[in-house]
């Protein structure tokens, strides 16, 4: 037996935000002072930083669950099983359903009973549950389907990440331009196939010194309520953990494969900065004093940002769908997914198709 992705499915917003619709923004520095530079210097300088042009938010009366429900519905029909057969629905999320002009996240009840109640599932065997891991929750929700179905406690388990980041965002921060809201699924499943399927996978949390590189604070503007918090994160620090342990992880479930690097056909990185991730990819490389080969990661973020825990399977589904130019899945191709995030917490996984 074989534990394989089944079916994957995604749900990418419609409203578009553009890199100028930052203009109007009075962006300040963490003390409340003014940039010496004007918007549209701030603004290109992020654009060749992270690569991001545009983003995507969710409609104003959709939530994290509602986008993690379209994503599951087409998971779900992509991998042609009854939602009556799912054992589990695990959510991985950070910020539960916040609405629209709301200061209030909403976790009761949790969102895999809130999608399992739109899937309207009659089975109580059926366990929803919310996992909270940072960025990397999809992928940790992945590897936790794959411990409960190779110890036979599940066949079919549905695994959703969902994030509306715009509604926690500081306007006053320039980081809240890097943020965006998604939703991407999969089905894991049970296989005959022994030669497909997860071949290892590789976690770790980082919680000595980096607990809070990643972390709820005041917005910049010292005249707002102190009272409300946003996402805030320690850019430089994030971005040294993550050059330094990520290649480290992906290598350590790489070498539990036994698979030679040179097989692998795709790395899918977390969508957080493209810098970063270039970065990533070649030290990871550079482990096995390997050149990068070309067109091996494929990128997302330039036109729907960092969504959290969805950049991942949103960016395995379009590329599966064949929606990314010039990537594409092949029987028997090896893939890495690998994520980092608030924890600080690191995980990958080698998959084989």
């Amino acid at each position: 037996m074989s534990v394989v992705i089944a079916g994957t499915g995604s749900y990418i917003p419609t409203i578009k935000k553009e890199n100028s619709k930052f203009n109007g923004n009075r962006f300040l520095n963490a003390d409340g002072s003014s940039f010496e530079s004007n918007n549209t210097v701030i603004i290109e300088k992020f654009k060749t930083i992270t690569g991001i042009e545009e983003r995507r938010y969710a409609e104003n009366h959709f939530n994290a669950s509602d986008l993690g429900y379209f994503a599951a519905e087409k998971a779900i029909e992509d991998a042609n099983i009854n939602p009556e057969e799912l054992d589990y629905i695990i959510f991985a999320h950070n910020f539960g359903d916040v609405k629209n002009a709301a200061i209030q996240s909403d976790i009761l009840p949790s969102l895999a009973t809130r999608v399992k109640h739109l899937l309207r599932i009659n089975n109580p065997n059926c366990i929803a549950y919310d996992i909270l891991f940072g960025c990397p929750g999809w992928i940790e929700g992945v590897i936790q389907a794959k411990a409960f179905i190779t110890a036979n406690i599940a066949k079919n388990v549905l695994v959703i990440g969902s994030e509306t980041l715009s509604r926690v965002i500081d306007k006053h921060d320039r980081d809240s331009m890097i943020y965006s809201d998604g939703a991407g699924a999969c089905v894991v499943s049970a296989s005959d196939n022994e030669e497909s399927g997860i071949l290892s996978h590789a976690s770790q949390t980082f919680a000595k010194d980096e607990a809070y590189h990643l972390f709820f604070g005041n917005s910049y503007d010292k005249n707002e309520d102190p009272n409300v918090r946003y996402i805030k994160m320690y850019g430089r620090k994030i971005y040294e953990f993550a050059l330094t342990n990520v290649p480290n992880a992906m290598k350590i479930a790489l070498d539990k494969s036994n698979i030679p690097i040179d097989d692998v056909k795709k790395v899918l990185i977390h969508q957080a900065n493209e810098k970063m991730d270039e970065a990533i990819i070649k030290r990871f490389y550079r482990l096995y004093k390997k050149p990068v080969p070309e067109g091996i990661m494929p990128m997302s973020i330039h036109k729907l940002g960092n969504s959290s825990v969805a950049t991942v399977p949103t960016l395995l589904d379009l590329i599966l769908k064949n929606k990314i130019d010039n990537h594409n899945v092949e029987k028997g191709d090896v893939i890495i997914l690998a994520s980092v995030g608030a924890g600080m917490n690191i995980n990958a996984i080698v998959y084989r198709y």
